[in-house]
C-alpha cells in the first residue's frame, strides 16, 4: 500500500511573519517524523497540496493520503483538500468536508453546541467594526479569528477589559483574518485537552491532559496564548493524568465525545474545554490537531499510554483504512454492487 502524507505551501503574506514561520516548522517537523513510522509499514511519499495535486497523487498510485493541510485562504479552507480527494475517489484520513467546515468556523460549532445543549462559553461574531456599538457580552472578552488554531491570532492582547481595547484589537484582527472575528466570554477555569481517535462505537478518548499556566511570568495572562505556546513552553505544566474524580474525567470525556460526533467528526481530534464550577464548557474542537513529535497534546497523550507516538500515527491510518476497507466497499468508498 502507498500512503502520501499531504501538506500545505507555506501561507507567504496571510499571516504575521513570527506565526507563519512557527506553523511552517510544525508542518516540515510533523511530515519528517510520520513519514519515518509510516515508512516502516507501507510505501510512503510526502507532497505539497498544489495545484496538480490530484494528478501527482494519481501519477503515483496513490492509495491513502494522510492529510495534514489546513488550507491556505477562503472561509472553509480546511475542507479545500478533502474536497478535491472526494471528487477524486481518493482515500483520505480525518475528517470529511462537512466536518472540517463546522469545526474550523467557531461561530457554527459553538451556536452547534449550544443548539446540542453542549455548555459553551457567551460569543458574538463581529463582521465589521461598527457591529461593536450593540454587542452584549461582559468584559473580560477574548478576542479572536474564528476560522484559525494553534492559537494564531490570539495573543496576550487579545484579552481585553474595555471598549477602547476591544476596538482597537478588533480593527486589527479584522485587517490580517477572515471575517468574523470571535468575541467570546473569558471563562477563568482549569482548562483540559481530550483526544479522541476512533469512529462510532470505536471512539475513545486518549488520557486527558490538564494545562497549568501557574508557572508563567508575573505579568502574563493566564490563558493559552500564541506567545506561551510557542515561547513558554517550558514553564507550562501539562498534568497528564489530570487532576480529576473518576467521575469529573468521564464527564469531561462524555462532552467531548458529544462534541466530537455533533459536528460529524472522523477519525481523531482534539477538544479543548475549561471546566468551571462542575460545568465543562466546550472552547473549540480541532478536527485535524497537531501531530508534531514531542510538542503537540496529542503527542503527549499518546506518550502517556502503550499506543505512545508511533502507536497513534499508526492507529489514525488503520482508523481511516477501516472506514473504506468495510466488507461492502472498495478502498475508494464506492460501494460494491451485485447486480
Amino acid at each position: 500500500m502507498k500512503i502520501a502524507i499531504v501538506t500545505d505551501k507555506p501561507r507567504m503574506g496571510l499571516l504575521p511573519l513570527e506565526e507563519r514561520l512557527k506553523e511552517d516548522e510544525q508542518k516540515r517537523e510533523t511530515v519528517e517524523e510520520i513519514k519515518k513510522i509510516l515508512s516502516q509499514k507501507y510505501d510512503c511519499i510526502s507532497l505539497i497540496a498544489d495545484d496538480n495535486i490530484i494528478n501527482h497523487l494519481k501519477a503515483e498510485n496513490v492509495d491513502l493520503v494522510f492529510n495534514l493541510c489546513n488550507g491556505i485562504e477562503g472561509d472553509s479552507k480546511l475542507a479545500q483538500v478533502p474536497a478535491l480527494l472526494e471528487f477524486a475517489n481518493i482515500p483520505y484520513t480525518g475528517s470529511s468536508i462537512s466536518g472540517h467546515t463546522l469545526a474550523i468556523n467557531k461561530i457554527y460549532s459553538s451556536s452547534i453546541f449550544k443548539a446540542a445543549n453542549i455548555p459553551t462559553p457567551a460569543f458574538i461574531p463581529v463582521y465589521d467594526i461598527n457591529d461593536l456599538e450593540k454587542i452584549d457580552i461582559e468584559f473580560p472578552i477574548l478576542v479572536k479569528p474564528s476560522d484559525e488554531g494553534s492559537s494564531r491570532g490570539i495573543h496576550q492582547d487579545s484579552l481585553v477589559f474595555d471598549m477602547d481595547s476591544l476596538v482597537e484589537m478588533v480593527n486589527e484582527e479584522l485587517k490580517i483574518y477572515n471575517p468574523p472575528i470571535l468575541l467570546n466570554e473569558y471563562l477563568e477555569g482549569r482548562e483540559f485537552s481530550i483526544g479522541l481517535v476512533g469512529n462510532g462505537e470505536d471512539l475513545t478518548a486518549l488520557p486527558i491532559q490538564e494545562l497549568d499556566l501557574s508557572n508563567l511570568p508575573d505579568g502574563f495572562k493566564k490563558f493559552y496564548s500564541f506567545e506561551v505556546k510557542a515561547y513558554y513552553k517550558n514553564m507550562t505544566v501539562y498534568h497528564i493524568p489530570p487532576r480529576l474524580t473518576e467521575e469529573e474525567r468521564k464527564l469531561l470525556e462524555n462532552t467531548a465525545k458529544k462534541a466530537f460526533k455533533v459536528l460529524g467528526l472522523r477519525d481523531y481530534a482534539r477538544v479543548d474545554i475549561i471546566y468551571r464550577d462542575g460545568v465543562p464548557y466546550v472552547l473549540e474542537v480541532n478536527s485535524l490537531p497537531g501531530l508534531m513529535k514531542g510538542k503537540s497534546s496529542l503527542y503527549r497523550m499518546a506518550q502517556a499510554t502503550d499506543l505512545g507516538y508511533e502507536g497513534l500515527v499508526l492507529k489514525i491510518v488503520d482508523t481511516a483504512l477501516k472506514r473504506y476497507y468495510s466488507e461492502d466497499r472498495h478502498l475508494d468508498g464506492t460501494r460494491i454492487v451485485n447486480i
